[in-house]
């Protein structure tokens, strides 16, 4: 009984098989699956080779996974298992040949598509390994509901899934009836210890709204320091911030200790255009201010069919960030000196604004570095603009995660919020969410109720 008792702990092996869409979010998922082994359709490899040219994410990351594979597999036969060589996996290998089936999904759905002939790969491995569970793992919803059909099981891809995003960290916490004598310390004073002040600290910076019956402070805990400092609700570059959330983007946005910021928002909140003024308050402080925005392509097109050269292919994707600077300009209406600084800005490119693809082999050093739309972005994606950053540069992610462009990307699978996640605890980081539409009562109309 005791052997049979300890037989049923040890969890039965599964065969995962990965679509493309799992390796163009991913290149190195094979190795994210534990004790299990991984197989791919020789109909994903055709579909990478398609997407091996270019400077788009996606390319790089077809371009990574084949050579990964090459590496793994060596001098070896793909279409044999192979020990993949991260610690404690399983084996890999490549579905090449389709033996009859006794569920075809090519006869139930139809012939020609390459949706159906991956599903009849798992399938294959279904009748071949009847002692195994076969998963499909795609980020299709499409491909998973028919794999479903076929009672073949299907998943999504959990790696970098952050669960819970309805309670993900907004960098902000209010406390009430909290001591008045503290209050009227840090209007005096602005900096004080936060040693015996009595605040919720964990790890990490965060802003503290501290409210009383009769007085209110908004403070800013530096995890580095110690301290708590009074947040200011001045005007940068003639933008004041309308709340106080923004008031708290913009003291992380200036803070010189504060090298990665992220943003999150619906739209109107003014996540870009604190951002942009704020760097545009510390020009001087870096040779450049880049502004960039993934690009989401249409009808599932490469910018390179639209017509023109490399701006007009990308202004119109651009053409937000310009009203944001358009915005602030207009600020200084009769002030011509500074009008025509913002534009020899321009000119000389000291401001930058232009796709997340034209930046890839660049140096990130001494440069405000704003990504605009970053829900659109994935996990490594992020993940590899941060470990781009040279000397002296500040990184700032906008965006709404519950506002995604992008397939096979949602509210838990997007990089800003597996940024929020993994680097809330961070002293070099700072976070916060902004709740409060200042665009327009009709945007908030649009917001709250439709």
């Amino acid at each position: 009984m005791a052997t049979k008792g300890k037989s049923a702990l040890i969890p039965t092996r599964k065969i995962f098989v990965l679509d493309t869409s799992v390796i163009l979010y991913d290149h190195d998922a094979i190795n994210n699956f534990h004790e299990h082994d991984v197989a791919i359709p020789i109909q994903v490899l055709e579909e990478l080779d398609n997407f091996k040219s270019g400077n788009d994410t996606r390319n790089f990351e077809a371009r990574s996974f084949i050579r990964l594979i090459d590496q793994t597999s060596k001098q070896k036969l793909i279409s044999d298992w192979v020990a993949l060589n991260a610690q404690n996996s399983g084996k890999f290998k490549v579905i090449l040949n389709e033996q009859p089936l006794k569920i075809n999904a090519e006869e139930v759905f139809g012939k020609g598509k390459t949706d159906h002939k991956i599903l009849n790969a798992a399938l294959s491995l279904r009748e071949e390994y009847p002692d195994k569970k076969v998963v499909l793992v795609s980020k299709d919803i499409c491909l998973r509901l028919k794999a479903k059909a076929l009672d073949l099981h299907a998943e999504d891809y959990e790696t970098g899934k952050i669960k819970n995003v309805d309670e993900l960290y907004a960098g902000k916490t209010e406390l009430v009836n909290f001591n008045e004598l503290i209050i009227d310390d840090i209007k005096k004073v602005k900096i004080l210890d936060s040693e015996n002040i009595g605040l919720p600290i964990k790890e990490g910076n965060h802003f503290f709204i501290l409210k009383n019956k009769r007085k209110t402070a908004n403070v800013f805990y530096n995890h580095n320091n110690q301290t708590i400092s009074s947040v200011s609700t001045d005007a940068i570059f003639k933008i004041k911030p309308k709340n106080i959330e923004q008031a708290f983007a913009i003291h992380a946005l200036l803070d010189d200790n504060i090298k990665l910021v992220s943003i999150q928002g619906n739209a109107g909140t003014g996540k870009t255009l604190l951002a942009l003024a704020s760097a545009l308050e510390q020009r001087r402080n870096f040779r450049q201010i880049y502004i960039t925005r993934p690009i989401v392509s249409l009808s599932n097109k490469d910018i390179g069919f639209l017509p023109g050269d490399a701006k007009s292919k990308t202004d119109p994707f651009m053409a937000p960030i310009w009203d944001n600077l358009r915005f602030i300009k207009d600020q200084f209406i009769g002030d011509d000196k500074m009008s025509a600084k913002i534009d020899e800005l321009i000119t000389t490119e000291k401001i930058a604004i232009a796709p997340l693809a034209f930046i890839r082999g660049r140096t990130l050093t001494k440069i405000f570095f704003i990504i605009d739309e970053a829900q659109n972005l994935t996990p490594h994606e992020v993940k590899t603009i941060i470990s781009r950053a040279g000397e002296h540069t500040k990184i700032v992610f906008t965006g709404d995660i519950y506002q995604i462009d992008t397939p096979y990307l949602d509210s838990e699978s997007n990089g800003l919020s597996y940024l929020i996640e993994n680097a809330k605890n961070h002293p070099l980081y700072a976070h916060i969410t902004l709740q409060k539409g200042e665009r327009s009562e009709l945007a908030n109309l649009a917001n709250v109720l439709l």
